[in-house]
């Protein structure tokens, strides 16, 4: 079996007050939700994003990059790549970018499915958004 195939991947979905972060098994196509982390500005909590790689030891990160319809990228594209850059720098782990068009408006959809409401307080979406990238990230390992 290719190693490439059996990676453990940690998944983060940028934003400027939250980052989204899922946990998934490149083997298994499977992605779960983990945390999601505040962030000041983007700035994100360095010491909690170590304690999340020292206690699931991922192969690789992915970083969804926010962009537009039309495929174009905008301002919080540059952000989300500054953040891997950043990520790759402090914690020498290969990142890959994923398309994350429209996750974050399924993962809000979920959430309203589940508890009928728009509580994204309590019910955050980042986290699942995280989700969504990585599933979408692995399917796109596995298209020919």
């Amino acid at each position: 079996m290719p190693e490439s195939v059996a990676r453990q991947v940690l998944a983060f979905d940028f934003g400027t007050r939250r980052i989204g972060v899922a946990f998934g098994q490149q083997l298994l196509g499977t992605a779960r939700p983990l945390t999601m982390l505040p962030a000041r500005d983007g700035k994100p909590d360095w010491d909690r994003i170590a304690a999340l790689l020292e206690e699931w030891r991922p192969d690789l990160l992915v970083v969804g990059l926010p962009l537009n319809m039309d495929g174009s990228e905008n301002d919080m594209c540059a952000r989300a790549r500054k953040f891997g850059k950043r990520l790759h720098g402090r914690f020498h782990l290969p990142v890959e970018m994923a398309d994350e068009r429209l996750t974050s408006f399924e993962a809000k959809g979920e959430v309203m499915a589940a508890h009928g409401h728009q509580d994204f307080g309590r019910h955050g979406v980042d986290d699942l958004a995280a989700v969504l990238i990585l599933e979408t990230w692995f399917n796109q390992q596995s298209s020919p």
